[in-house]
């Protein structure tokens, strides 16, 4: 089971920026996706992003080139680079492992709040 672990966030004010990092050994080797979803409270979870096992990225739409997504295959990690943060972005981010065999987990979180 390739079980992710989320870091990276906290509190920050209207226009701050915070990277959040999914650390998950043998994703790569297992051929696994992650994906970002964020959840606040009282809200269903919404997808974020992807990073497919080959590298490649996609986004929400609300996302609007604000959260780059990049990795360190050797650290294991996909980071999250989440600029231009507003209140609506305030939500427990979690990543998920997708893909077969190994992949399908989730993280517990990481929660990111954003003060005007």
């Amino acid at each position: 089971q390739v079980q992710p672990v989320e870091s990276g966030g906290g509190s920050v004010q209207a226009g701050g920026s915070l990277r959040l990092s999914c650390t998950a050994p043998g994703f790569t080797s297992n051929t696994c996706g992650i994906d970002w979803f964020r959840q606040a409270a009282g809200k269903q979870r919404e997808w974020v992003s992807r990073m497919s096992p080959d590298g490649s990225t996609s986004y929400a739409g609300y996302v609007k080139g604000r959260f780059p997504l990049s990795n360190d295959k050797a650290k294991d990690t996909v980071y999250l680079q989440m600029n231009s943060l507003q209140p609506e972005d305030a939500a427990m981010y979690s990543c998920y492992t997708g893909g077969t065999g190994a992949c399908r987990a989730w993280g517990r979180g990481t929660q990111v709040t954003v003060s005007s």
